[in-house]
């Protein structure tokens, strides 16, 4: 490799990847077996001995080969000799290993609040609706100080949100029980699918990412990805995360000599398929964005239209591999995939994509003044590293041997919204079911607390008397009967004693 630039391939001339525009992102296309694989290993081997770090996803479990000197085999030294490669040599690259189940490598674990209401809908295949209700328990969350780490912290606050549906609705907005329900149910299907191992803590550092080894080269950061492939929308999303949290964390750089990190998205077509608008519009802001923190982001996919327009535009450095065309829809495929190349006069583009063999490529690079070169009809070079999985033991012993080794294994404990709605709850039982008279309540009954002297009940205060209006009646007429009595008596007996 010569300085400030990374060898790619031969084609009427040497094809150079330039390092002070690598961080104008990238995509590497092509059908199954065409040599996409290779492609983003030469590369991610080109970086690592310029000093950039690398993530990558190993999807097929054989990227880790590239920790591993590689092994003479005749095909590669023969594709040497005829691109012209004189001084080709085997060896390995520095790399860290990263699972997110923790089996293969270092686990990677995030915050329920670092994946936020966006990525986690995205995740848990929510509405509209439902979003807006999940967008609603972050917001009581944040505004009590709950923090919410793994899943049985959202799944505590969302119990809460249920309980307090009527309430809420009044101050941020209207609380649907079926929604909440639904998000409920999501949540048992996150679990089902062993999605809880990656949310926890110790939270993964992105400056963990980004290490060199004591001779300066970058570590490439290998994530296993075969068995999360299972779980597609799983490992969409975290690699979506991953990437946002790249873009929300690092400082401004503008344009620079080599990019700080390289990350290669594979099965790209994944993070687009059935993406809402508003995630869509957040991958095209990180995609434009990023690269002024030094972060250069290449897109590995089987078919071009696959990538949006609006992200495509802005993916410079391109390395198209063989494509088919049995259907209409590949057919317009190939026609779309030539249509995005410089023009090569001396080359039928769209009929070349057709005629590549596996280890061939349709190159065009950005070059000094930042406008793409005119599209060449290219031999890749030969990796250094091996082609091929790691073994158990090799693994196991890359894993012993890491920058990170112990920091991230061990998951740790910290109170978070589960524990302080569970005791808010119970604080909450306790007052309600004890007075602070003595007395313990059972139904409509009170009845004194056990192991306290029986208090006795203080008589309530008389009321004041009143008279009522039949009262007072009552009391008027006997005045007038007391008064009246003596005149009628008298008047009877001075009647008798005159008979």
């Amino acid at each position: 490799m010569s300085e400030g630039q990374i060898y790619v391939g031969t084609s009427t001339k040497k094809e150079y990847l330039l390092l002070a525009l690598a961080n104008r992102h990238g995509l590497i296309a092509g059908a199954t077996g065409t040599g996409k694989t290779v492609s983003l290993q030469i590369l991610a081997e080109g970086f690592s001995k310029a000093g950039v770090p690398v993530f990558c996803a190993d999807v097929k479990g054989d990227l880790a080969g590239i920790s591993m000197k590689g092994v003479s085999k005749p095909f590669l030294e023969e594709r040497a000799q005829k691109i012209g490669l004189e001084d080709y040599t085997y060896g390995a690259s520095p790399a860290i290993l990263w699972d997110l189940f923790g089996e293969q490598g270092h686990p990677i674990r995030a915050t329920i609040k670092d994946m936020g209401p966006l990525l986690l809908s995205r995740l848990m295949e929510l509405n509209e609706t439902q979003e807006g209700v999940l967008t609603i328990a972050f917001r009581l969350a944040a505004d009590q100080k709950l923090p919410l780490i793994d899943l049985k912290d959202l799944r505590a606050l969302i119990m809460e949100v249920a309980d307090k549906a009527d309430q809420l609705t009044k101050e941020y907005g209207n609380v649907s029980k079926t929604s909440v329900g639904a998000i409920q149910r999501r949540l048992l299907v996150l679990e089902e699918q062993a999605a809880e191992n990656f949310f926890g803590e110790p939270a993964l550092d992105i400056n963990d990412l980004m290490l060199k080894n004591s001779e300066g080269r970058g570590y490439v950061n290998v994530l296993a990805a075969d068995k999360l492939m299972s779980n597609p929308r799983l490992y969409s999303t975290f690699l979506l995360w991953l990437l946002t949290r790249l873009f929300d964390k690092l400082p401004e750089v503008g344009d620079i000599e080599k990019p700080k990190l390289v990350f290669f998205f594979d099965e790209a077509h994944l993070l687009f398929t059935e993406a809402p608008k508003a995630l869509l519009e957040r991958i095209e802001q990180v995609t434009r964005l990023i690269r002024s923190k030094g972060v250069g982001v290449y897109y590995i996919t089987q078919n071009p239209l696959d990538v949006p327009d609006t992200v495509s535009s802005q993916l410079g450095n391109r390395i198209q591999h063989g494509l088919r065309a049995f259907t209409p829809k590949e057919q317009k495929a190939v026609k779309a995939a030539a249509e995005t190349f410089r023009a090569n006069p001396n080359l039928d583009t769209e009929k070349a994509i057709l005629e590549l063999s596996v280890g061939e490529a349709l190159v065009s690079l950005l070059e000094k003044k930042g406008q793409p070169s005119v599209v060449e009809r290219t031999l890749i070079r030969p990796p250094a590293s091996r082609l091929g999985p790691l073994t158990p033991d090799e693994r196991k012993q890359l894993i012993a041997d890491s920058p990170v080794a112990g920091k991230y294994d061990e998951e740790s404990e910290t109170e978070s919204a589960y524990e302080k709605l569970k005791e808010r709850k119970a604080g909450t039982a306790n007052g309600s079911a004890t007075g602070d008279d003595g007395f313990e309540r059972h139904g409509e009954f009170r009845v004194p607390k056990p192991g306290d002297a029986q208090p006795t009940p203080k008589r309530p205060p008389a009321a004041p008397r009143s008279d009522s209006a039949g009262s007072a009646f009552t009391k008027s007429l006997l005045r007038s009967l007391g008064a009246a009595i003596p005149r009628i008596l008298e008047r009877v007996l001075r009647g008798r004693i005159g008979r």
